[in-house]
């Protein structure tokens, strides 16, 4: 059997695209995960450029600003992989460039000859208390878009969908 331009299969012409499937909501809302993460860099960036950081570095900055507040001295490079959930080589670029900013030291850690303990600079608690100084306006910026009750259902899905990946990841480091 030929089919000649126009014949009619699975309900379609020849001579007509194939219609799209329908995306899964899924497929949708993990492409709109992925382009908001984007747009917050994008929006975020220039704020953090205005303060001569960039995202990396102020995620390092905060992590150890927070660990502070803990009554911690510093952070092992290790510890700070695990709080920002990058992997220690991104970590280390990040602080070898921190450190040459003058905003964190390096120093060894007694009993481990091995593990590098990343403490703030007074430098560093400046630039941290200018920057959080309009955080909240840049933050409440940022999700303007959202009404309060949107951004309680954002949180709560977003607490909801890591407690999910991080099972997830325990569970590939597991079968790794």
């Amino acid at each position: 059997m030929s089919l000649s331009i126009g014949h009619v299969m699975n309900g379609q012409t020849l001579d007509t695209p194939p219609r799209p499937t329908p995306e899964r909501t899924g497929d949708l809302a993990f492409r709109a995960m992925l382009r908001s993460l984007g747009l917050l860099e994008r929006v975020m960036q220039p704020y953090f450029a205005r303060f001569g950081i960039t995202g990396s570095q102020w995620g390092v900055l905060r992590a150890l600003h927070r660990a502070e507040g803990e009554g911690l001295a510093g952070l092992r490079l290790t510890d700070l992989s695990q709080r920002l959930i990058i992997r220690p080589p991104s970590v280390t670029g990040v602080v070898d460039r921190l450190e040459r900013l003058g905003f964190v030291v390096r120093q060894s850690v007694r009993g481990d000859l091995r593990a590098k303990q990343v403490t703030l600079t007074p430098k560093a608690r400046a630039a941290i208390e200018k920057v959080l100084t309009g955080h909240s306006m840049q933050i409440d910026r940022v999700l303007g878009g959202l009404s309060e009750q949107d951004q309680a259902d954002l949180h709560r899905l977003l607490v909801k969908l890591n407690g999910h990946l991080e099972g997830l990841s325990r569970s590939e480091a597991i079968e790794t």
